[in-house]
């Protein structure tokens, strides 16, 4: 039996006549008990008209009654007299078939049945039951992904909340003046509708896997309806705020503008220029390709560069390709392969300049993996990755590898100006030194330096004075024209500018303590001074 009470009885009526599907009846009669939704369509529709037919009949029950006890006396009066049975030739005859009244209200209960819901647009019809499910079923199988839960989501044409918006109103005046206070939010949304019968019949399909609200994998369901596309246009002029133009939409009547222009539109005005109830379809909706998305995965570590031509990331310089590979693409292809990704986006600690080589514990990095249709790996397969990056290059080298939160990557940029570095520079001198010529600078601490936009990455970095630290320098005599320089230095300090001046658009420079022309001839990255991702044990 449906979880109908005796006030329903005159809107299941009046929603049926205006077009309504069983299931938005029970959508708009506010009934929440999920298993009423998932019975047949076509039994749901049979028990609402038994429903209302004794309203339309008071006296059917009391009729029933009777024919009841009449029955019930004359077996009475058969069981005393019990008469031969008539032959079978002559009680066919006698027993009477259906009636043209019965026949009449099966054909209009298969009309009723077939014709496309006023509200739905056919949603919660024939595209809600176990074929559905199995081409849903059919995608997410051939997409091969890996996954334990998935969240089933559902994308509606904008004007069914126009049209909902309607068939409200047409049993709103009814429900007032039955006294009978129902608000608008309470009733049954179609997606919830939906989602709540096809759910298990996907899961079925999917071979028992759980379909829950929240979960890494998602299986995209989105239906159009080109028929009442213009549904929706009266809004734009009635309540034009609402719609703004925007880059990424085809469309402005979004389903958000239009719930929007819903709330601030008056009854009256929304009366004039829409029917209530809505106008009868001779379509249904249109379902789309089915879309399977998997929240992305994370992974990190650090890499060492010990190539002087290399660069962090791919080198393009007006639609040109500089350099034939890059740091970044050389780790990301086999985690790609591994985890069959669609794409990926790379970032890390800070970034050394191509001809700048990484060393030590090297530099954290973290990759975020697009729609990875795998996205699981055991520390073996993560290790054995590991050693493939390593393996296909002698340019850089991989350690720490591991997934990791998303929270987690927020580790990687905190402090992003606090952290330190340090560096190994090979200094050039144009007048002859001595090894007490450089002793000085050993002892210089905290060194603050204010450094001008470098003229070298003005292009893509905003012109301004940003003051930078050296915590301690140290120096390693070679000859009269050259000496290593150790740096500790605050994070975003330029090391080069501050060794040749960069035409005194960093003060002070090596150029001034020296007193001579300098310049940097290589330049090493020793170490990263961010605790992060945790190191794994060889």
């Amino acid at each position: 039996m449906l979880p109908l009470k005796e006030k329903d009885k005159p809107i299941v009526q009046k929603l049926l006549s205006a077009g309504c599907c069983a299931r938005c009846v029970l959508r708009f009669c506010c009934v929440s008990v999920q298993a009423a939704y998932r019975k047949p369509a076509q039994d749901t529709l049979k028990e609402l008209k038994a429903f209302i037919s004794n309203t339309e009949n008071p006296k059917t029950q009391d009729s029933a009654s009777a024919e009841s006890t009449d029955e019930n006396n004359k077996s009475h009066d058969a069981a005393v007299s019990e008469p031969p049975e008539d032959p079978p030739s002559k009680r066919a005859k006698l027993e009477p078939g259906p009636s043209e009244e019965d026949a009449a209200a099966a054909v209009k209960l298969k009309d009723e049945e077939s014709r496309v819901c006023v509200v739905c647009l056919g949603i919660l019809q024939e595209l809600c039951g176990p074929a559905q499910a199995a081409k849903i079923a059919e995608t997410v199988k051939a997409e091969k992904y890996e996954f334990d839960t998935l969240v089933l989501s559902v994308s509606l044409p904008a004007q069914l909340c126009v049209r909902e918006h309607s068939c409200w109103l047409h049993v709103k005046k009814e429900l007032r003046e039955k006294s009978i206070a129902v608000d608008r939010d309470d009733l049954i949304q179609v997606k919830e509708a939906f989602k709540w019968i096809m759910q298990g019949l996907v899961a079925k399909e999917l071979g028992g896997v759980a379909v829950v609200t929240r979960s890494l994998f998602e299986v995209s369901v989105e239906f159009t309806h080109p028929e009442s596309d213009a549904d929706c246009h009266f809004l734009a002029t009635t309540c034009s705020d609402c719609f703004k133009p925007t880059k990424n939409k085809q469309s402005v009547f979004t389903r958000m503008a239009v719930v929007k222009a819903l709330e601030k539109i008056a009854d009256a005005k929304f009366l004039k220029h829409y029917p209530s109830p809505p106008a009868q379809p001779t379509s249904s909706c249109i379902p789309q390709d089915v879309q399977c998305l998997h929240m992305s995965v994370f992974v990190a570590g650090r890499y060492n560069k010990f190539c002087r031509s290399l660069p962090q990331t791919p080198w393009v310089i007006d639609g040109e390709r500089r350099m034939e590979s890059s740091v970044e693409e050389l780790i990301a292809a086999p985690i790609l392969s591994s985890f069959r990704s669609d794409g990926f986006n790379f970032s890390s600690s800070g970034r050394e300049d191509v001809d700048v080589r990484t060393l030590g514990n090297g530099r954290p990095f973290a990759m975020e993996l697009l729609n990875p249709h795998r996205s699981r790996l055991s520390r073996a397969e993560m290790k054995q990755l590991q050693e493939t990056i390593n393996k296909s290059s002698e340019k850089i080298r991989v350690r720490d590898l591991q997934i990791v939160t998303r929270e987690a990557m927020s580790r990687m940029k905190e402090g992003e100006e606090e952290k330190t570095k340090s560096y190994t520079a090979l200094i050039w001198t144009l007048k002859p030194i001595q090894r007490e010529d450089i002793t000085f600078i050993d002892d210089i601490k905290d060194l603050t330096l204010d450094q001008k936009t470098p003229l070298r990455v003005l292009h893509r970095r905003a012109l301004a004075v940003r003051q930078r630290v050296i915590h301690s320098m140290n120096t390693r005599f070679l000859d009269s024209h050259h000496f290593y320089l150790g740096l500790k230095t605050q994070a975003g300090t330029y090391i080069k500018e501050f060794v040749h001046g960069d035409f005194g658009r960093t003060k002070p420079n090596l150029c001034e303590l020296l007193r001579t022309d300098t310049d940097i001839l290589e330049l090493d990255v020793e170490s990263v001074d961010v605790d992060w991702p945790p190191s794994i044990p060889e």
